[in-house]
């Protein structure tokens, strides 16, 4: 009786053992096509078209130096792409595009110096501007240039330094809105040289620099495309420039930190970013082709206009550079109380 007992037993545990065994072949099949199909698409990409949403209207710089972007990369990659441009709430809103996208390649944001102010400007955000995003590359740097009114006595950072120094309050710099690059460097420049000064806000840089030249405003931080034809024209007088080593738009012009604030850097830069979890075969793919496409002569010519200072640094690179910035900046924001408007 017994014996029949563990005969049956044994008899019953048998097919148990075999449904184990041929589960866990459908789990190594179904791994093995998985990869399969991941390695496909991965060697099929691009196969439809990229789309690389720019957080600014159409026709500021930003969306130039995309266009020209996405134009010599869909050359490399042999695919198309498009630019889709939502502006609003300081970038905000086509971050969100981006950050709430599929994780595939096919969506991308041209991120900028917006991206790593907007967490400290704004107590609440819908995504985190770090964790919701892969870098994929830092595609160029710009600085800010400081111009006066050519009338002015200003003919130095040292000048305009001494002037507000005697006079608190009395010189006002114009910016392109509050939390701009504009803004925060004239911030910064405030803290580090220990004087005040009145920020005038306007709705973008050129009514800033019409009051500029007009002396209703004293200096202004902008950028070297709107203000580069005004200097050569004799319009405005450039002091100096923000970056951390000189432009080669204006190679003659000393930086904020050589005429006498050590450490000032301030600029605009621009970045490709996909959204979090993207595959790190595609990210490198999408970083080498910016990379290629910067060298090309229309971006070479582009960056010429624009001040730009070409660099496609990789991933990694991109991402501490980021994080740099979002802490230079915090700092600045928390010492002034600036708030998001």
């Amino acid at each position: 009786m017994s014996e029949r007992r563990g005969a049956s037993a044994e008899s019953l545990a048998m097919p148990s053992i075999d449904r184990r065994r041929i589960a866990l072949l459908f789990m190594l099949v179904a791994l093995v096509l998985s990869l399969l199909s991941g390695d496909k698409a991965f060697a099929d990409y691009p196969d439809r078209v990229i789309k690389i949403i720019v957080p600014f209207a159409a026709g500021g710089g930003t969306d130039a130096i995309t266009r020209v972007l996405a134009q010599e990369m869909a050359k490399d990659l042999g695919g198309s792409m498009i630019i889709e441009n939502k502006p609003g709430a300081s970038t905000i809103i086509g971050a969100q595009a981006v950050a709430s996208a599929e994780p595939d390649g096919y969506t991308l944001l041209m991120g900028s110096f917006a991206h790593a102010v907007n967490p400290s400007l704004n107590a609440k955000m819908p995504f985190d501007p770090d964790k919701d995003f892969a870098p994929v590359a830092l595609v160029a740097r710009s600085p800010n240039i400081v111009v006066v009114n050519p009338k002015s006595s200003f003919r130095s950072i040292a000048d305009l330094i001494a002037a507000a120094k005697a006079e608190p309050d009395k010189i006002s710099y114009g910016t392109f809105g509050t939390g701009t690059s504009a803004h925060l460097a004239g911030e910064m420049f405030k803290r580090m040289a220990g004087v005040n000064m009145t920020m005038v806000p306007y709705k973008g840089s050129a009514p800033a620099i019409t009051d500029l030249i007009g002396g209703q405003t004293q200096v202004m931080f902008t950028t070297v495309a709107s203000a580069a034809s005004l200097i050569e024209g004799g319009q405005l007088r450039a002091l100096a420039v923000t970056s951390a080593e000189r432009s080669p738009a204006f190679p003659q012009l000393p930086t904020v930190a050589e005429t006498g604030l050590p450490g000032f850097e301030a600029e605009t830069w621009y970045g490709l970013l996909a959204p979090a979890k993207t595959p790190p075969d595609i990210i490198e793919r999408l970083n080498k082709s910016a990379a290629r496409a910067v060298q090309a002569d229309a971006f070479k010519k582009l960056s010429v206009n624009e001040g730009l200072v070409l660099i496609a640094a990789p991933p990694q690179e991109f991402g501490r550079y980021y994080r740099s910035e979002v802490e230079r900046w915090r700092k600045v924001i928390e010492q002034a109380g600036i708030k998001a408007e």
